[in-house]
Formats: C-alpha cells, structure tokens, sequence
C-alpha cells in the first residue's frame, strides 16, 4: 500500500465524489461505489458473526475464525479489483477453498426437503443475514460488470460461492449449537 490515511477527514468528498484507486474521481453514488459499500456491509457482518463464533459453544472456533478471517481478506482484495478498474488480485484458489468447505459441511447435513426461514441461533441467523448482504453485493458487482465488463471472472465467482458457502454455514452453525432449522410451512395461514 503506497500511502496510509494519517487524516481520516480529507473534505475532498465534501461535493459529492470520491476518489477511486486508480485516482479518479466518480460520484459517491457511482454503481462501483455502490458495490463497494455492499461489499464493506458484508465484511462488516462478518466481523459480527467472528465475534458472535468467538462467545459461542461451537467446539471448532479455530476453524471458523480461520476461514471467516480468509474471507475477510478476499472480500477486501475484492474491494481493490472494484475500486481499481482492470486491476487483479483475487486467485481463484478462493474459490476453490469455498467449494471444497461446503462440500466438507454439506457431508454432514440432512438433506433439505423444505425451505429454511433465515433464523435460529445468533450465529446461524448472522450466517443467515451475511448471505443475504452477500447475494446483493453480488448484484452491486454484476452490474458493474453488465456496464464495464471489466470485474474479473474469480470476483463474481467468489460472491456467488460465498452465498453458498453462508447457506450451508448456516445450517452448520444452527446444529452445532443444538438448535433445529426452521423450515418454511407452505400452508401456513390454514394454522390461524
């Protein structure tokens, strides 16, 4: 990294532009800043699942900070491929590594019959809210890349399996703490 930020405040997108790394400026609601903001809310949701895993009774917490730290990582590569037009940091061995743990975790699980409703424990229900964030991130990034074609195939790659790779953590994370998914009831007005 060239230069590190030793003024938080720069009064430079005082009017309404922000600067992209490639020194440009672009209006703050730009579709690149748009994506970028949903790719930060992600990280930032994240973080609270880590620290949620961290208090909880999950027995391998090494293995879920782990993989959720290498994420975070990645998510911010991703951040510099956006930010940077043309510019590649992303490996494809990130998506690889998503594969590969949801296959790990989907070994373990029941089949689904049924629809799951995004709730449960804490973690699962933070796993549950970052898939959400994630798939529009996922948007945000596809249409940049629909108006520039310049994101790079691995970053709308790894959006996509990060999505999966929550689902199924979700899952996951609902049985290690004990708890049962609750499913989807397709009739569920005939209850009232």
């Amino acid at each position: 990294m060239g230069h590190r930020l030793s003024k938080i405040y720069t009064r430079t997108g005082d009017s309404g532009t922000t600067g992209l790394g490639d020194g440009s400026r672009v209006p703050k609601d730009d579709l690149r800043i748009t994506a970028l903001g949903d790719v930060d809310e992600l990280n930032s949701i994240i973080g609270v699942l880590r620290s949620q895993i961290s208090i909880s009774d999950i027995t391998d917490k090494a293995h879920w900070d782990k993989s959720l730290s290498l994420v975070q990582h990645w998510l911010f590569d991703l951040g510099g491929e956006v930010c940077i037009p043309n510019y590649n940091l992303l490996q494809p061995v990130c998506v690889e590594f998503l594969e590969n743990e949801i296959d790990k975790m989907n070994e373990d699980l029941p089949m689904l019959k049924e629809f799951i409703l995004p709730s449960g424990t804490l973690a699962c229900s933070y796993a549950h809210q970052a898939r959400a964030v994630c798939r529009r991130a996922e948007r945000s990034l596809m249409t940049v890349h629909s108006r520039d074609q310049n994101i790079q195939a691995t970053a709308l790659q790894l959006l996509n399996r990060l999505s999966d790779w929550f689902f199924v953590a979700s899952r996951t994370l609902q049985r290690a703490e004990g708890g049962s998914e609750v499913l989807w009831q397709k009739n569920i007005n005939d209850t009232i």
